[in-house]
């Protein structure tokens, strides 16, 4: 594995020292201590040893490698014994610190003896009473050691517990989980909630807490009714502790969560994402903690019927629920035994038993944004849901199922569609014999309508190609068949089809307008052309007709093409009616609808669907119903109606799940349903329908779709501050089969990351979220037709690696979206980004950044010099004033008062005070709050700083902007009781 040079010196130790503590815990870091400790062996100083010994020890420690870390801290005991002179106050402590380090080790490993174990407890009391320290740490070992082999606790607890702390107990947090697990072994879930509160609120932590504590704090909180609180707590300390070896036993009882509140699927999602601890936990009682985990997973997989599915177990082999679970008991069970022999009790088999057999505690808890069953998840589609209305049942005549399929396909029916997918399954199997019964005609017939109904469903999905290669073979099928009206039907829908998909720029739109205007004479030409049309053959070429004229307005947007669709309207309505075809009427009338909407006449189409929707009611055929309301709903959207178009899209849903799910856009529905609902000011409605939106699409195949639903309720779940639903919701979108393979979108991949990103951001996590935009930066780099992405992820990434003190990296990272940003300007954002990188450098570094600070301010004014010449207005304050402003605050930081007032006048005349109708009063107050604190109280010019702020809050009190004089009050107050 390559490493850092070797060290040549002891302060080029220090240094990657230094540098490998700031890589995580893992292989890499602990190989390359190991070379530091080889290095650090060269030399003749025993002090880099010692920090080089340390540093390995940690390594092992939290990498999950307990059989070296003992190794390791025998070598310091011995150097400390031949020279103790040379560990100094802080060595010494980290020295006498690492006994329990030693002592949590040798717990973990089975083969070491319960005698052995003891000893080493006895080391340490006597080291610590040779050492004149305090007990406290040692009792609380002794402790643990009690606990771990089954012992009677209650005394050992009473003699750690009751014992005050001293420099060397373990932490705060640490202490308090192993106080509530104690009350949690005795059974008294309140008592132990109430002693973790501290850690579960964030108050205490460390290194594995609240990670711990939260782990073993889910299933009280659930047997006490804090569902939310467990659910809350679940998300955020999975993502502390998953892939971490040192953490396995907390992934394990995370997946046991899951897997009690009926939410095996994202148990098994979990699994998969935890995958590498099968191999890289290396501690035996972290392993045993872990498998049982996972067992308790894959019993109640197993329990459900879905032991066939899929399931992420050690690497080399493909896995089953089942076969899965016989691995993990094998293994468990064993590892189990092996402490019960060592410990000589039968605690670590019993408490999995319990493990095993504990009930589910919740039969369905919600627990991300993306709520899946086992069904969903399994390789096979999901059952349709069951509706309220009761489907015509299947014949089970083959003629009777082929006329039945055929009767239902004149009149649009949905139910039409099993029919044809029971003919499908029967015609494609082995033996099949076609009827001889002139009613049902040849099987070319039968294979022809089969093909239509395939390119139908094509259709659907906007795969237009297939879709016309499919009416094609089809209309062949049918002139075999002696049926030219079908034939004619097959190839007018294939000329639509072959029109292409939407028009993703104006030379598509031009080419797809002429080609929808050429597919419209073919059609008329066939209409004209076929003799012996049935009624309902002719609505339907009618039909496509007029649909042929509406996407060509709607590609268009050109007036000049409205009144040709109309016309074929008005043809279509007038035969339909004649010849009594009620769904081709209600088509001609949603087509007229839809005509008035895409010229711009909301109120007409709204009014064309009122009378429509009465003409439903009343004469059907009510599954245009949903659709009916649901274009509706949109059209009123349009209108800024959003309670009525609420209510219309709430009852199309209703009424949708009437019939087979295909029947209507039930994703769409839940769309526009989040658009209204944000109207009406309820996002969290909004978020729910989302999600549930996108996972229609994702189930439909329309993943492109449902990955960019799901990514606007990621930013909207940020936006509401749900920080680590939006996190749960990408990691799980992040480990979708096709996404990890590299076959999804990579520009929407990237998006999804980029959220990702800006969540961990939010949620404080700003080490993984700068390693995300850092990563995300250098892949954009690559984006030659879009630099103006790569401009903004470079931007945000600089400040990221700003707010980390990394101000030369930040500097790289603003030069790259500087050279991006004169490719495809982003004036406000490469504003933003410089400015606050300035301010970042300015109050971290004091005066010793200022020079950097004004670099990125330069910057920043060259990008404001190239606004101004193109015209560009920003959305929020102008780039002049805020980075007067900026001038102002990073001259202050750096102690340049009479800069910084300088710069904050100017700022306050690009300004210009509030009036009545301004919007900008709370900027111009701080503006002002700051000049009068430089001049005032770091000039030392009081009167001046008070005249300038009496006069403001003056101002803004006539204005009644009462809340923007309290900062100027106070300040004013501050500077009297300093004169």
């Amino acid at each position: 594995m390559p490493t850092a040079p070797h060290p040549q010196s002891t302060d080029e130790l220090y240094r990657a020292l230094q540098e490998n503590d700031r890589r995580p815990y893992g292989r890499t870091r602990t190989v390359t201590a190991e070379e530091l400790v080889d290095a650090a062996e060269q030399f003749a100083e025993p002090v880099p040893l010692i920090h080089a010994l340390l540093e390995l020890q940690e390594a092992y420690t939290y990498g999950s490698e307990p059989r070296k870390s003992p190794v390791v801290f025998a070598r310091l005991l011995t150097l400390f014994d031949e020279q103790p002179d040379v560990f100094d106050e802080r060595l010494r402590h980290m020295l006498f610190w690492r006994f329990k380090w030693v002592a949590n080790a040798l717990r973990a490993l089975p083969e070491i003896p319960l005698a052995t174990l003891r000893q080493w407890l006895t080391e340490m009391r006597d080291r610590y009473e040779k050492a004149g320290l305090g007990l406290q740490p040692y009792y609380g070992q002794a402790y643990q050691l009690a606990a771990h082999v089954g012992e009677d606790t209650a005394p050992a607890y009473e003699l750690w517990a009751a014992r005050a702390r001293t420099r060397l107990s373990d932490c705060e947090a640490c202490e308090t989980c192993e106080r509530a697990r104690y009350h949690l072994a005795a059974g008294d879930d309140e008592r132990a909630l109430r002693t973790w509160e501290p850690v579960l609120a964030g108050k205490e932590s460390c290194q594995e807490e609240p990670a711990r504590s939260v782990s073993h704090a889910l299933l009280p909180l659930l047997r006490t009714g804090r569902a939310d609180r467990a659910r809350e707590l679940h998300l955020a300390g999975h993502r502390i502790c998953r892939r971490n070896p040192s953490m396995a036993g907390e992934v394990g009882r995370h997946l046991e969560f899951c897997a009690l509140t009926g939410n095996e699927a994202r148990g098994l999602e979990l699994l998969a994402e935890n995958r590498n601890l099968f191999d890289e936990v290396d501690s035996p009682l972290d392993l045993l903690d872990f498998l049982t985990g996972v067992e308790v997973l894959l019993q109640r997989v197993e329990l459900l019927g879905h032991g066939g599915l899929p399931a992420a177990g050690p690497a080399g082999r493909t896995w089953t629920a089942t076969g899965l679970r016989a691995e993990v008991r094998g293994r468990a069970d064993d590892l189990a035994v092996r402490f019960d022999a060592r410990n000589g009790t039968t605690a670590h088999t019993d408490r999995r038993r319990a493990r095993l057999e504990r009930a589910p505690l919740l039969d369905a808890l919600e627990l991300t944004l993306r709520t899946r069953s086992l069904d969903d998840v399994a390789p096979a589609a999901p059952a349709p849901a069951p509706t309220a209305r009761t489907a015509a049942a299947v014949p089970e005549s083959l003629p009777e199922l082929v006329l039945r399929a055929r009767a239902l396909e004149e009149q649009g029916h949905p139910d039409a569609r099993a029919c044809w997918t029971r003919l499908r399954a029967l015609v494609a199997a082995r033996g099949y014999t076609h009827p001889d019964d002139p009613a049902v005609g040849p099987l070319v017939r039968l294979r022809a309508d089969l093909l239509t109904d395939e390119a139908n469903r094509a259709g659907e999905k906007d795969e237009s190609a297939d879709a016309a290669a499919l009416h094609e073979e089809a209309a062949g099928l049918y002139d075999d068949a002696a049926e030219p009206g079908h034939a004619a039907l097959a190839r007018a829908c294939a000329l639509l089809a072959a029109a292409g998909a939407p028009a993703r720029d104006a030379d598509e739109a031009e080419a797809r307008t002429a080609a929808l205007t050429a597919a419209h004479a073919s059609v008329v030409r066939l209409h004209e052309e076929t003799p012996g049309l049935a009624p309902y053959q002719e609505a339907r070429l009618l039909r496509l007709r007029a649909t042929a004229l509406g996407l060509r307005l709607q590609t268009s947007g050109s007036e000049e093409h409205v009144a040709p669709v109309l016309a074929e309207v008005d043809l279509l309505h007038a035969f339909a009616t004649r010849h009594d075809l009620a769904g081709q009427v209600s088509g001609a009338l949603l087509l007229r609808a839809s005509t008035h909407a895409l010229s711009g006449d909301l109120p007409a189409a709204v009014a064309e669907l009122d009378a429509l929707l009465d003409r439903l009611a009343a004469q059907g055929p009510a599954w245009h119903l949903p659709r009916t309301l649901g274009l509706r709903g949109r059209l009123r959207l349009g209108l800024r109606d959003a309670r009525a178009a609420h209510a219309d899209l709430t009852e199309a849903l209703r009424l949708a799940a009437d019939w087979p799910a295909d029947t209507v856009d039930a994703a769409r529905l839940h769309g526009d349903l989040a658009e209204a609902c944000m109207h009406l000011g309820r996002p969290d409605e909004a978020l729910r329908h989302l999600t549930r939106s996108a996972e229609l699409d994702l189930r439909h195949g329309s993943r492109t779709d449902a990955f960019c639903t799901y990514d606007n309720a990621a930013r909207l779940s940020l936006d509401l501050g749900r920080v680590e639903d939006c996190i749960a919701l990408l990691d799980s979108l992040l480990a979708e089969p096709d996404v990890a393979a590299g076959e999804l979108d990579d520009r929407l991949v990237a998006q999804l990351r980029l959220t990702r990103a800006r969540a961990l951001h939010e949620g404080d996590d700003l080490k993984a979220a700068t390693a995300e935009f850092v990563a995300l930066a250098a892949e954009s780099a690559d984006w030659d037709d879009d630099p103006g992405s790569h401009a903004m992820i470079a931007a945000e990434t600089a400040v990221l690696l700003g707010e980390s003190g990394e101000f030369g990296r930040a500097r790289e990272a603003a030069d790259r979206a500087l050279a991006a940003h004169a490719r495809a300007p982003r004036h406000e954002q490469l504003s933003n980004c410089l400015r606050e990188l300035a301010r970042l450098q300015a109050q971290q570094q004091g005066p010793d950044g200022l020079a950097g600070a004004r670099a990125f301010l330069a910057d920043a004014a060259r990008v404001a010099d190239e606004a101004r010449a193109a015209a560009y207005e920003a959305r929020g304050r102008s780039l002049d004033t805020a980075l007067a402003y900026e001038h102002g605050r990073v001259n202050a930081y750096a102690g340049e008062y009479e800069d910084a007032l300088t710069a904050l006048e100017e700022a306050l005349a690009l300004l210009g005070e509030p009036g009545p109708e301004e919007d900008h009063a709370g900027e111009w107050a701080e503006c002002v709050r700051l000049a009068g604190a430089v001049e005032g109280i770091y000039l030392e010019r009081p009167a001046p700083a008070l005249a300038r702020l009496d006069a403001a809050v003056s101002r803004l009190t006539a204005l009644g902007r009462t809340e923007e004089t309290e900062p100027l009050t106070s300040l004013v107050a501050r500077l009297r009781d300093g004169e």
